[in-house]
């Protein structure tokens, strides 16, 4: 090999061992874990999400007992949009540390955005008992409570956040939306006359329109809906609530169209999956249905109506056996649910369980007895199955922003 050449070689030799240098420094060292630690805190704080998360990894690798780790672990992966891989992470931050109310609190806003209302509220509830002037704590539990359709404690939680007529425009609307769930439509006048009083609002609108839709008066509330367009075409659960005054008014194709148009901007929201399923159901697009149902009983898992309709809708699949443990939980919670019993009768029929069919027979016969003596000729409205709750009204407030907790990235 000539001289030039082995210049050449030592000198492209001496460059690479140089950049492999230069990236090494650049790299937060495997071995000392603060300094993975600090790497990953900073790539959280640049955005670097998916870097932050490798980091976060590795040190916790190293030292799985630090709860602040974890927990930016958890707002990480909260950051891309991985709810549920950041709910095990907070968890797994308050068993080490269970008296962190920031870390309880992005557990709750975590299993908020995932439609776990229930969880959630449990979670807010741990934080308000230490932390009872926690605002935000407040507002984002009372939203769990009124996508339930919890009315009443909402009316309890924010009642005391309004003394002296002084609450701010959040509170007022939510306590307003509850007091028309409730039937206290004259109260929650109040707070629709307060918040049209500020100015000509979408909300106050909505909340004009929803107080129409609780009396039947589907003209007036269509008119009041079609102004909240008008001004925020984006808000929230406007579109469900046009939906069904449409239902009520009698245009079935532009009540879909308007769930629908819900559901793209809050895909939890409760009326809108119950009612498409409910609607495909009955066009028997079985599947389809299943999917809207599905995910209506993860917003409101106890929910009668929602019980019901998947266990119907299991019955028309030929599903008994899926169908029959829905359906029993439906006619216990409401044993006057004729509805309920025929399905509950046809599928113990379908599964040789004639005692217990014959047995739900006879309860549809006296229930059937006391109906048509109560209201003969009585037609049922398109609507939810069992009337036992009313359903929910209102747009929902945007939750807070994310907390971080320990070292912040």
């Amino acid at each position: 090999m000539g001289k030039l050449k082995v210049v050449k070689l030592v000198l492209a030799c001496a460059l690479l061992a140089a950049q492999a240098a230069a990236q090494a420094s650049t790299q937060a060292p495997t071995s000392d874990p603060e300094r993975i630690f600090a790497h990953a805190v900073q790539l959280h704080q640049q955005g670097d999400f998916q870097g932050a998360i490798i980091e976060y990894e590795a040190f916790l690798a190293l030292s799985p007992n630090r709860p602040d780790a974890h927990s930016n672990l958890g707002a990480a992966l909260a950051h891309l949009g991985r709810y549920e891989d950041a709910i095990a992470e907070y968890k797994r931050a308050l068993s080490i540390q269970g008296r962190n109310p920031g870390i309880r609190f992005n557990l709750a806003l975590a299993l908020y955005k995932t439609a776990h209302f229930s969880e959630a509220a449990g979670e807010l509830a741990q934080v308000i008992a230490g932390q009872p002037d926690n605002k935000n704590a407040i507002l984002v539990v009372a939203d769990c409570h009124l996508r339930m359709g919890e009315f009443k404690k909402v009316i309890d939680l924010l009642t005391p956040l309004d003394v002296g007529g002084n609450a701010d425009r959040t509170v007022a609307y939510l306590l307003g939306t509850a007091l028309i769930n409730d039937n206290q439509v004259e109260k929650g006048q109040v707070y629709i006359n307060r918040i049209l009083g500020e100015n000509d609002s979408a909300e106050g609108h909505v909340m004009m329109g929803a107080a129409h839709l609780m009396a039947r008066e589907y003209k007036e509330a269509i008119a009041e809906f079609q102004h909240a367009f008008e001004l925020n075409s984006k808000l929230p659960t406007v579109h469900s609530l046009y939906a069904r005054a449409m239902l009520g008014f009698g245009d079935r194709v532009a009540a879909i169209a308007a769930f629908k148009t819900e559901l793209e901007i809050d895909p939890n929201d409760f009326d809108s999956n119950v009612y498409i399923g409910m609607l495909l159901k009955q066009d028997e697009k079985y599947d389809d249905a299943l999917a809207y149902l599905k995910r209506a009983a993860l917003v409101r898992p106890g929910d009668v109506n929602v019980l019901y309709y998947l266990g119907s809708l299991y019955v028309s699949q030929g599903k008994a056996a899926e169908a029959s443990p829905l359906l029993e939980q439906v006619v216990k919670a409401a044993p006057d649910f004729t509805e309920a019993h025929v399905s509950l009768a046809t599928a113990y029929y379908r599964l040789k369980r004639k005692e217990e069919g014959d047995r739900e027979r006879a309860i549809i016969q006296k229930l059937n007895a006391q109906k048509q003596a109560a209201a003969p000729g009585a037609k049922e409205e398109l609507g939810p199955a069992y009337r036992g709750e009313p359903a929910s009204v209102g747009p929902k407030p945007p939750s807070p922003p994310e907390k971080q907790t320990e070292k912040k990235p």
